[in-house]
């Protein structure tokens, strides 16, 4: 019976090198995708099933809920990756900046998991092991960021969910975050602003998505962890 792996906001960056990597394991996967760039045509020409979701509005999340179902009936794990890095310097109507990140980071990943629970419960029954659900959050909920104010408080609010959501599902479902600071550069990233960023870390390096795809595979071959946050930070906490 078809397994497959959710991973949302897979057209990029993190979300896609863990879409590319399931697919070389010859894992099944469902991804969502806002923008249909080049390499959602790729994912999708290796097998993957692609579905448009702009989680906009809550009808938005709603209608993509009800398509995930009719391509599975079964999940071995979602992974909340879908993210936006908008901020009060960008957006000067708060009260939208604000709704647009607790909707996106908190209540998408609230509405997905109570609808897909039966999904992975399913999963769970079938195979006998724990499936998953995996949070993408930030370093940034350790401390806040006075520049990211609604970002970070969305991200601390889907951090908090990580935790309620371990002690409802499990033991069947597993509950955990992966909390990254800099894993990977924009290409506009000026080489000062490279140069600043790498010296708030004590490991100093652009880690790349091997890290994260690292730390998913460790939640996911575990049996025990639950309701824990995993920091992949570089040690930026000690600085």
């Amino acid at each position: 019976m078809s397994s497959p792996i959710l991973i949302t906001g897979a057209g990029q960056r993190i979300g896609l090198a863990l879409a590319e990597h399931f697919l070389a394991q010859g894992q099944e996967i469902i991804v969502t995708y806002r923008t249909r760039h080049e390499a959602i045509d790729v994912l999708a020409g290796k097998g993957a099933i692609c579905i448009h979701a702009d989680f906009n509005s809550d009808q938005a999340i709603g209608h993509f809920i009800e398509e995930l179902k009719t391509h599975t009936n079964q999940l071995k794990a979602i992974i909340h990756n879908a993210s936006s890095w908008d901020c009060e310097a960008n957006n000067h109507d708060y009260a939208d900046l604000f709704d647009n990140m607790m909707r996106i980071h908190a209540k998408a990943p609230y509405l997905i998991n109570l609808a897909a629970s039966d999904l992975l419960l399913h999963y769970q029954q079938n195979s006998g092991t724990a499936a998953d659900i995996i949070h993408l959050t930030d370093y940034v909920v350790e401390k806040g960021s006075p520049k990211h104010l609604a970002y970070a408080a969305s991200k601390a609010a889907l951090d908090n969910l990580t935790k309620s959501f371990a002690a409802k599902f499990a033991p069947a479902i597993k509950v955990n975050a992966i909390a990254p600071s800099l894993i990977i550069f924009n290409e506009h990233d000026s080489d000062e602003y490279k140069a600043k960023t790498l010296k708030k870390s004590l490991m100093g390096i652009e880690p790349g998505c091997a890290e994260i795809i690292n730390s998913v595979e460790l939640i996911l071959s575990s049996q025990y962890i639950t309701g824990r946050s995993m920091p992949v930070d570089g040690g930026r906490h000690l600085k």
